[in-house]
C-alpha cells in the first residue's frame, strides 16, 4: 500500500485520466492516483509522458526497455519494475532477458551496445555520477548525438519515475509475472540506505 492514499474525491480530469489508463492497461495506474493530490505534479507527469510517447525516437524500443528496466531494478522500485516489465514484454524482450538485466555484464543475452547503454545507465544513476567522456564518446559513435541525448534523458526520466514512486511506497500492481519482478541482490548491491556509488569510487 502506498504511503499516501489517493484523494478521497478525485477531480473529473483525474477520473478521465484513470479511465484512459484502465482502457490501455486494464486498470488505473497507482502513481497517477497518488500524484493527483498535486495538480502540477500530476499534469506535468502525464503531459510529459504523452509528448515523449508521440515524439520521434532515435533509440530502438528494445534498448529503451532494457535501460528503463535496469534503472528501475537498481533503484529498487517495485511498481516501475512491474510496469516496465510488462511494457518490455510487449516489445519483444523475453522474461529471461528481463531477469538477466540484473547481471547484464555477464550475460550472453545482450549485445555490446545494450551492455554499454546499461553501463551508462548505472553510471548516471550512481552517487556520485560515474559517467565519463569515454563512455559518451563511444555511445555517440554508435547512437549519434540525438540518440545519446535521448539515452541520457531516458535514464534521468526513469530515475525520476522510480525515485518518486519508490519514495511514496507505490508497489507492484501485478502487470508482470512475479519472477520477472523479483528483487534479488544486484551486482551493484549495497546495504539499505547506503548510496549507490559509481564504479571505482568509494561511497561519499
Amino acid at each position: 500500500m502506498a504511503r499516501i492514499a489517493p484523494p478521497a474525491r478525485p477531480r473529473l480530469a483525474d477520473r478521465v485520466a484513470a479511465a484512459a489508463t484502465r482502457r490501455m492497461f486494464g486498470m488505473p495506474l497507482d502513481p497517477g492516483a497518488v500524484t493527483a493530490h498535486s495538480r502540477g505534479v500530476f499534469w506535468s507527469q502525464l503531459v510529459g509522458e504523452v509528448v515523449l510517447l508521440r515524439a520521434r525516437r532515435h533509440l530502438p524500443e528494445r534498448l529503451r526497455s532494457l535501460v528503463e528496466h535496469r534503472v528501475a531494478v537498481v533503484i529498487g522500485c517495485p511498481w516501475c519494475i512491474d510496469f516496465g516489465a510488462m511494457l518490455a514484454l510487449r516489445v519483444g524482450v523475453s522474461a529471461e532477458e528481463l531477469v538477466a538485466v540484473r547481471d547484464y555484464a555477464g550475460s550472453a543475452s545482450f549485445t555490446d551496445l545494450e551492455k554499454r547503454a546499461m553501463a551508462f545507465a548505472d553510471a548516471a544513476t550512481a552517487t556520485p555520477m560515474g559517467v565519463t567522456d569515454a563512455m559518451v564518446a563511444t555511445l555517440r559513435a554508435e547512437l549519434g548525438d540525438a540518440g545519446t541525448v535521448e539515452l541520457a534523458h531516458l535514464v534521468a526520466l526513469e530515475n525520476q519515475r522510480s525515485r518518486l514512486n519508490h519514495a511514496l511506497g507505490i508497489t507492484s500492481q501485478g502487470f508482470a509475472d512475479g519472477d520477472v519482478c523479483a528483487l534479488p541482490p544486484l551486482d551493484t548491491a549495497r546495504p539499505t540506505g547506503a548510496p549507490l556509488t559509481a564504479p571505482g569510487r568509494a561511497p561519499a
